[in-house]
């Protein structure tokens, strides 16, 4: 196996400062990316959608929880198969407490093709408490394009959207999907994905920060246990 070099203290705080300066640069072309993405157009969703969850049947609507942002996270999870993707069950299990999302007016959710009853006992396997939904008989996940045809088969991939609510509309504003997903999963990450992004001052285009009537983003951060939604 090929180990790092070893060199002296000194040696290593050098060579740290000058990985340091390409690090900053990345940070900001992240941030002039994510602004880029924030300043994407976005889609009226009118097809009326319906899932199954623990409460039942809903709506895409009702997926936002009353919220202003929903992120859906497209959870490989076909019929026929017996357990869920074990790619997409790492992904969760590295997704935050979904109170930080909460406080900045975002709801998250997966999305799943498989019925809802074989979704519920792998979704208790595993130990999950946020909401799954299941698409089962709808064109939710080939509209959203992570199932797709080949060759005459359907075949599933991971993905993540982003939509936004205006009142009882419904609007796409972002989907990646596959290598698009790495480094996902923090508060932070999946906010830099949607429309209002973090809501800070400082992120462009202006005037998001206040677009919830509330703090800029930091300033909602509290413990998960001290919110009051």
């Amino acid at each position: 196996m090929s180990l790092p070099e070893i060199v002296s203290r000194e040696q290593w705080r050098a060579a740290r400062a000058e990985l340091l300066v390409k690090e900053k640069a990345a940070t900001r072309a992240r941030d002039a990316l994510n602004a880029e993405r924030r300043g994407l157009p976005m889609v009226a969703v009118d097809e009326e959608y319906v899932f199954e969850g623990g409460d039942g049947k809903a709506t895409l609507l009702d997926l936002f929880e009353d919220r202003h942002q929903l992120v859906v996270y497209h959870f490989m999870f076909a019929p026929e198969w017996e357990a869920g993707c074990r790619s997409c069950s790492a992904f969760l299990d590295q997704v935050g407490h979904l109170a930080h999302l909460a406080a900045r007016g975002t709801s998250f959710a997966a999305v799943s093709r498989a019925p809802y009853p074989r979704i519920l006992p792998f979704k208790a396997r595993m130990g999950w408490t946020l909401p799954w939904y299941s698409s089962y008989g709808s064109d939710f996940n080939r509209d959203f394009e992570v199932t797709l045809e080949q060759d005459g088969e359907l075949v599933e991939r991971p993905g993540l959207s982003c939509f936004l609510r205006d009142r009882d509309r419904v609007f796409h504003t972002y989907s990646t999907y596959e290598r698009g997903l790495d480094g996902l999963g923090s508060t932070t990450s999946l906010l830099d994905l949607t429309a209002l992004g973090r809501q800070e001052e400082w992120e462009e285009p202006q005037g998001r920060a206040s677009a919830l009537g509330a703090p800029a983003g930091s300033e909602r951060i509290r413990y998960h246990d001290e919110y009051n939604d």
